[in-house]
């Protein structure tokens, strides 16, 4: 159980301490959100490393349901405090529950996730800051090419450094995944609405890299 204790307290920390920088107005709005996603998604995607998948599926159940909990009972304010429609606080709990479940190698699951923490998270915040002059939309929604394009430069990244920690054997032949990966991946990102690329994105990381 000691695992599951580290992984507990560590989950309730980064939860504690957003919701004491929104208290305090340090974070507020997307930002808060992203900042949770980022911290959060990059602890859980080392959970393989310390912990069996019967702890990371029963783990990330707990979360699912803490996140579930907290939007209707508003618990944690930075993780729901956005005014427009979105279920992707709960989306991204759900990626790892499935995930978790999915049982791919560690190498891939950190790969996926780290999609949802880093490339989601820093498109939305680069993407805000700095892209609001370059805009377009999808449906309802507000894109910017900053924010895609920061996307789609962690993608290739993640993938690239999978790819050489993966097979050292393999790298050549790989070249074109790590070409076209990131390229669908940042597709989905920009289609899927209400927050649903948090459970597509991963999902699709998975499903390939552990194909090919």
């Amino acid at each position: 159980m000691g695992p599951v204790i580290i992984a507990i307290v560590g989950i309730l920390l980064l939860l504690l301490v957003s919701e004491f920088l929104w208290r305090s107005q340090i974070l507020r709005g997307e930002g808060a959100r992203k900042v949770i996603h980022i911290t959060v998604g990059t602890y859980v995607a080392f959970w393989p490393y310390f912990m069996t998948w019967r702890q990371i599926q029963f783990m990330s159940l707990a979360f699912l349901i803490v996140v579930v909990l907290s939007q209707q009972m508003h618990i944690f304010h930075a993780v729901h405090g956005v005014k427009r429609k979105t279920w992707g606080e709960v989306f991204f709990a759900l990626s790892i529950v499935i995930a978790a479940f999915l049982q791919p190698a560690p190498l891939i699951f950190m790969a996926a996730i780290l999609h949802l923490a880093l490339a989601d998270g820093f498109a939305a915040l680069i993407g805000q800051k700095y892209g609001l002059l370059h805009q377009y939309k999808v449906g309802n929604y507000t894109k910017t090419l900053l924010g895609s394009f920061t996307f789609w430069a962690i993608s290739t990244a993640i993938i690239a450094a999978t790819v050489w920690v993966g097979d050292v054997n393999l790298h050549w032949a790989l070249v074109p995944l790590v070409i076209w990966v990131p390229l669908v991946a940042t597709v989905i990102e920009n289609i899927a609405i209400m927050g649903l690329d948090n459970v597509l994105v991963p999902v699709f990381i998975i499903v390939v890299l552990d194909l090919l």
